[in-house]
């Protein structure tokens, strides 16, 4: 039976998503075009052999339009004759992106791809592909959900209410995101997955001096009172301390088969074991990941405790302690160099950027078993378990 492993896996260091952030000012076609350049120069590949490039993209509009991930391949100097395609899974993108392409190369329809994704948010803000006065959902999802769906930031807010999680436990675990970011930092640990792209060498969004007491002195970002009206168990906790930023960064892996990759040579980093794609609430929404972790260790064969290191998307501190209530994970192979809330969350290229933080950092930490989950939006969640080769 034919396995899939990754034997390359890069990304940018991240920007800030704003007008005047590092990366603001280029263009998200050359920041996916450089991951894919420095992707093929570290693996030694020759770019014909690729078989497909799948990208990942949220806001497909603007410029980031048309089929981003086939005009990234092109930018980047390669055979006009290697397809590409962007998908769109929310927040969750480029890991769908890996799933589709490891299970290209288990099934033989493969031998070499791509997986990646990039997002400019400073130059495509979020929802720019929903133009003012237009719906994207229908009357179907209208008559099926009367009260009307809500944003994530509600979202995030519910399942803090639900869970009893309050603003000082979300600050303490923002504050201590930061701290393992800047802490692997300095200790080099992101060096060999970065590519330093127009100056920037570092992920711009990390604070080390962060600290509870600073984050407290911030606002709630989502008070509504039509909201408030509606769900008054809120207590309005959620606030741009303890949730991701908006995010300029690209990142990409190589994915083949260990056959394929003896033959030309390739050290595999990690085995694609498992994989797992789930629907849950669209109002609560970010709570997929528990169920998607939970199938994905089923479908591995596996419990909890054989996963050495877990990757969940800090989109909000909220979600990542409710998947902690509800798994049990030891908080201590959680995120151990920081997530999304100091990194970064530059939407279609999150998912194989913690896929390229968690490859390394396996290999940094001589895991056995590592466990990715995202939550998406309208109530989605990928999980992917990777082992060791």
């Amino acid at each position: 039976m034919r396995d899939a492993v990754i034997v390359e896996a890069v990304r940018t260091p991240i920007g800030r998503g704003k007008p005047g952030g590092a990366l603001s000012g280029t263009h998200p076609v050359e920041l996916l075009a450089h991951t894919l350049r420095t992707l093929v120069e570290r693996s030694g590949i020759e770019p014909a052999l690729v078989d497909d490039v799948i990208g990942g993209t949220v806001d497909q509009v603007g410029e980031q339009a048309m089929n981003t991930t086939r005009y990234a391949w092109l930018s980047a100097g390669f055979p006009d004759s290697v397809p590409a395609t962007t998908v769109d899974r929310q927040c969750g993108s480029s890991q769908q992106a890996v799933h589709f392409a490891a299970q290209g190369v288990i099934s033989g329809a493969y031998d070499l791809v791509v997986a990646c994704g990039v997002e400019s948010m400073s130059r495509v803000p979020m929802w720019s592909n929903v133009p003012a006065g237009k719906d994207p959902f229908g009357p179907g999802v209208a008559a099926r959900f009367p009260d009307g769906l809500v944003p994530q930031g509600i979202s995030a807010e519910l399942i803090a209410a639900k869970w009893s999680i309050g603003r000082e436990q979300m600050d303490e675990f923002a504050t201590a995101s930061h701290r393992k970011a800047a802490r692997a930092w300095e200790s080099g640990l992101f060096a060999a997955e970065t590519a330093p792209i127009a100056g920037l060498t570092r992920d711009e969004s990390v604070r080390p001096a962060t600290t509870p007491e600073i984050l407290a002195g911030l606002n709630p970002s989502f008070v509504d009172p039509a909201f408030a009206e509606r769900f008054p168990q809120i207590d309005w906790s959620v606030t741009a301390g303890n949730s991701s930023p908006t995010n300029d960064g690209a990142s990409a892996v190589l994915i083949t088969s260990s056959e394929t990759a003896a033959r030309l040579g390739l050290r595999p980093l990690a085995r694609l074991h498992s994989f797992a794609v789930t629907g849950s609430d669209p109002v609560l929404m970010l709570t997929g990941v528990v169920p998607a972790t939970e199938k994905v260790l089923r479908k591995a064969g596996l419990d909890l405790g054989d996963i050495d290191l877990f990757e969940v998307n800090e989109a909000f501190a909220s979600v990542v302690l409710a998947w902690q209530q509800e798994t049990g994970a030891d908080p201590a192979k959680v995120n151990v160099h920081g997530g999304a809330i100091a990194l970064g969350h530059p939407l279609g290229a999150s998912g194989t950027r913690l896929m390229t933080t968690l490859v390394h950092a396996m290999r940094e930490r001589g895991a056995r078993y590592a466990l990715q989950t995202m939550c998406e939006a309208g109530g989605l969640a990928n999980a992917t378990i990777l082992e060791a080769i």
